[in-house]
């Protein structure tokens, strides 16, 4: 094999428009792989590609149907392996059980971890991923996690929305982190919801810390699922006397009924990253805003062995592919 085809990029069927847009950026064709279902629903799959002594990226984000683009994952990165793949990396721009990532009570497992063990018993050499829900993950993983950040990217679209006297707030006390980051690169004011959890798919609202009033509200998450705690946030700052609302988050899960709560809440602007595919209908208000280029640069950097950290807080369009 050629130098110039040592890096081979494939994608699951989980979101082949993300991968083929990283491809483009790259200037390199994707990966030709077949990928059907047996009638009982078991996974077909064969590489299309010499890979032998390749360095094989496989794209390919948990997300819904999450067991089966998991196991895809997992099927891709055994296939490449028993076909000599000289170094794997699973590219995971939403890595599925993240929320899993500890015993919050007894007789519970800690599935953050087993999926980390599947990837890497399967014979992952390295992980790329974005955004962790929780970023001790990457210590679950006895193999190197390349751990990206998606703010340089929204944040591009976060000034275009031309929010005024803004105040960036967290909708829950374990999101401060992210939100703060957001405020200080904005250099804007913070603001926490305070919420409670009654269960896995309904919170309570009991208090704003931090001033609303009058200002424009931009509401920061690193993921979207049911839709319930950010659109409650949403209208909670609304009736504090906030002026606009904007809702900032990496990974649009959208699952139930998330479009609903989100089209029925007040914020203007919903903006969301594409590191998952939206399946259905789309929210009213969307902008998105894409992780492709952030994702062509890492992999080319961990392709040339040089260091991937200068993407994780830079703007992305001070890293040109070379």
């Amino acid at each position: 094999m050629k130098r110039g085809e040592r890096l081979r990029v494939f994608s699951g069927r989980a979101h082949p428009q993300l991968a083929g847009d990283i491809c483009a950026h790259m200037g390199i064709p994707l990966g030709e792989v077949t990928v059907r279902d047996f009638p009982d629903r078991e996974i077909d799959l064969k590489v299309e590609c010499d890979v032998r002594g390749a360095d094989v990226f496989v794209v390919q984000p948990t997300c819904p149907p999450v067991h089966d683009n998991l196991f895809e994952l997992l099927s891709f990165i055994d296939c490449l392996r028993r076909a000599s793949a000289e170094k794997i990396t699973a590219v995971i721009p939403y890595f599925g059980y993240a929320r899993k990532d500890r015993k919050d009570e007894g007789r519970v497992p800690i599935n953050a971890k087993l999926v980390a063990n599947l990837i890497t018993v399967a014979g992952a050499d390295r992980v790329l991923a974005i955004d962790l829900h929780a970023a001790q993950i990457q210590g679950f993983f006895d193999i190197p996690v390349d751990h990206l950040f998606a703010r340089p990217v929204l944040m591009e679209k976060v000034r275009e929305l031309g929010a005024e006297n803004p105040v960036i707030v967290s909708p829950d006390v374990g999101g401060t982190k992210l939100a703060r980051a957001y405020a200080k690169e904005l250099k804007a004011d913070l603001a926490i919801v305070d919420k409670r959890r009654i269960s896995g798919h309904e919170t309570v609202i009991e208090n704003i810390v931090g001033a609303v009033e009058d200002r424009d509200v931009v509401l920061v998450d690193d993921m979207i699922s049911t839709g319930g705690s950010i659109s409650d946030a949403a209208r909670i700052v609304k009736a504090r006397g906030a002026n606009r609302v904007f809702i900032v988050a990496t990974h649009g899960v959208l699952c139930g009924e998330a479009v609903k709560k989100l089209n029925d809440c007040p914020a203007e602007t919903i903006l969301l990253s594409d590191t998952i595919p939206i399946r259905g209908e789309a929210p009213a208000r969307l902008v998105k805003a894409s992780v492709a280029p952030l994702l062509a640069r890492a992999i080319d950097r961990i392709h040339r062995s040089e260091s991937v950290s200068s993407l994780f807080e830079t703007s992305m369009r001070d890293h040109d592919l070379r």
